[in-house]
C-alpha cells in the first residue's frame, strides 16, 4: 500500500519530522486503538522497539495515544521484530507494535503493526487506521476509569530465546561451531548471542554495543564487511549478520564470502523438500530474487512464486497458497512452521542445523545455485515522478528488448526511501551493466529536471 502514511512496511521517516513525529505516532495509536476491535473487555497492545535514540520519544507518544484511547499497553523494550510478533500471540494481545526503521540509518524510525495472530496488518486494515489518523483529535475518547494503563513486561528476552532454541531439532547441538554474530547494534544485541551460546556454540559477538546512534552503522546485514573481517580473524565456521530489528539475516561463510537470502532460502527449501517438510510444492520470493534461484527450483521440480517487494506480501501469498517458506534476497526469510514474519536468528539456526547434520562447511551447503549476473542501482529522488515521463518509458521498453528472454528488468520506487531502484539480470554480465547504467542515466536526468 502506498498511502499518506503507510508504505510497504508500516510507517517510516526521519524521526522528529512530520513524517515520523511524536504527534503523528500518538495519532496513529489513537486511530488504531479506536478502530481495532478488542477481543476482551479492554484492548491490549504490546510495544517493542529497536535501539534508536528516537525510540524513547516514539514509544512514549504511542503509549500516550493508546492509553488515551482506553487501551492497556505492555512495553517490551528493545527486542527483535519477530519477538514482538510472537509475544503478541503469546500474551493474547489484540495488536503488536514494533518501533523500528529496520535497516535504515539511526535518524530514521518507523512503526510496524501486527494483528492478534502475529501477522502484519493487511492493506485494508492499515487503510482503515490511516483514514482515522487525521481525525484523531476529534474522535470520542474514554474518560475516567476508561483510560488505559501501561506497564513493562519482564522476561521477554528469555521467552524469545527459548522460542528460537525450540526451532532446532532436539538432537542438534551447536557444540564445536565457532560463530561470529553481528547484531548491527540493534534489537537483537542481547538475545541472539545468548541463544547461540545456550545451544552450545562458541560465540564471538560484534555490533552489540548500541548507543542510540550506531544502529546499522558500518555493521549488520547491510554492511557485512566487518563481519567478513572478523570471520577471517578468528577463523570462524560462519558469520551471521542481522539488521537493526533482526527480521533479516545475511551470512558469511568460512572464507569470508557473503551469502544472501536467495541462497539461504534455496538451502532450506531443498533440505525441507528432502525431509518431506516442504509444503505447497515450492517457495515464495519477490520480483528481486535472482533468476538463478528460479532455475534451481525448476531443477528440483518445484515452483518459485514471485510477489511484489515486501515481506508482508510474501507472507500473504504463503498463507493463501499453503507454502511454508518464503522471503527476500535481502535476507527476510519467513518460515511459517515457526513464525509469522521474517526472523533472522531462526533462519540462521536452520542453516546451522544443516551444517551440523551434513558435516559440510557453509561455503558448500550455501552454494545451492550459481546466481546469474545481477546489478541493482538506486536513483535518489528530488521530487516529481520520472517513471511517468515518456523518454523514460521508451528507455525502459528498449532495455527490456535488449535483455530478451534470458534476462529480467525490474524498476520500482522504494517503499521505504525516496529512491527509484533499477535492477537487471541476465546471462550476459556486460549487457546487464550497460542496461542498468543507461537507465540510471536517463532516470537521473528527469529526476534532476523535476
Amino acid at each position: 500500500m502506498a498511502g499518506k502514511y503507510f508504505g510497504t512496511d508500516g510507517i517510516r521517516g526521519r524521526a522528529n519530522t512530520p513524517k515520523m513525529s511524536p504527534e503523528l505516532a500518538m495519532r496513529v495509536a489513537i486511530a488504531a486503538g479506536r478502530s481495532f476491535p478488542a477481543r476482551g473487555e479492554r484492548m491490549r497492545v504490546v510495544i517493542g522497539k529497536d535501539t534508536r535514540l528516537s525510540g524513547y520519544m516514539i514509544e512514549s507518544a504511542m503509549v500516550a495515544g493508546f492509553t488515551s484511547a482506553g487501551v492497556d499497553v505492555f512495553l517490551l523494550g528493545p527486542i527483535p521484530t519477530p519477538a514482538v510478533a510472537m509475544l503478541t500471540r503469546s500474551l493474547r494481545a489484540d495488536m503488536g507494535v514494533m518501533i523500528s526503521a529496520s535497516h535504515n540509518p539511526f535518524d530514521d524510525n518507523g512503526i510496524k503493526l501486527f494483528g492478534p495472530d502475529g501477522y502484519k496488518l493487511n492493506d485494508a486494515i492499515e487503510a482503515d487506521i490511516e483514514a482515522l489518523v487525521d481525525q484523531a483529535g476529534s474522535l470520542s475518547l474514554p474518560q475516567g476509569k476508561g483510560l488505559g494503563r501501561a506497564k513493562r513486561i519482564d522476561g521477554v528476552h528469555d521467552r524469545y530465546i527459548e522460542f528460537a532454541k525450540r526451532t532446532l531439532p532436539r538432537n542438534v547441538s551447536l557444540e564445536g561451531l565457532r560463530v561470529v554474530i553481528d547484531c548491527a547494534n540493534g534489537a537483537a544485541y542481547k538475545v541472539a548471542p545468548a541463544a547461540l551460546w545456550e545451544l552450545g556454540a562458541e560465540v564471538i559477538s560484534i555490533g552489540v554495543e548500541p548507543d542510540g546512534t550506531n544502529i546499522n552503522r558500518d555493521c549488520g546485514s547491510t554492511h557485512p564487511v566487518a563481519l567478513s573481517r572478523k570471520v577471517h580473524e578468528v577463523r570462524a565456521d560462519i558469520g551471521i549478520a542481522l539488521d537493526g530489528d533482526a527480521d533479516r539475516v545475511i551470512l558469511v561463510d568460512e572464507t569470508g564470502a557473503v551469502i544472501d537470502g536467495d541462497q539461504i532460502m534455496a538451502l532450506i527449501a531443498r533440505s525441507w523438500h528432502e525431509a518431506g517438510r516442504l509444503e505447497g510444492g515450492g517457495l515464495v520470493a519477490t520480483i528481486m530474487s535472482n533468476l538463478g534461484l528460479e532455475r534451481f527450483m525448476q531443477r528440483l521440480n518445484l515452483q518459485l512464486h514471485r510477489t511484489k517487494v515486501g515481506d508482508r506480501y510474501v507472507v500473504e501469498h504463503m498463507r493463501a497458497n499453503g507454502l511454508n517458506i518464503g522471503g527476500e534476497q535481502s535476507g527476510h526469510v519467513v518460515l511459517s512452521d515457526f513464525g509469522t514474519t521474517g526472523d533472522g536468528l531462526v533462519s540462521a539456526l536452520q542453516v546451522l542445523s544443516a551444517m551440523k547434520q551434513s558435516g559440510k562447511p557453509v561455503s558448500e551447503i550455501c552454494r545451492q545455485f550459481d546466481p546469474v549476473p545481477q546489478l541493482l542501482k538506486n536513483v535518489r529522488l528530488n521530487g516529481g515522478q520520472p517513471l511517468s515521463q515518456a523518454p523514460v518509458k521508451i528507455a525502459i521498453a528498449e532495455a527490456e528488448q535488449r535483455l530478451g528472454n534470458t534476462g529480467r528488468l525490474v524498476i520500482r520506487p522504494s517503499g521505504t526511501e525516496p529512491l527509484i531502484r533499477v535492477m537487471a539480470e541476465g546471462d550476459d554480465q556486460m549487457l546487464v551493466e550497460k542496461v542498468v547504467n543507461d537507465l540510471v542515466d536517463v532516470i537521473s536526468r528527469y529526476r534532476e529536471a523535476a
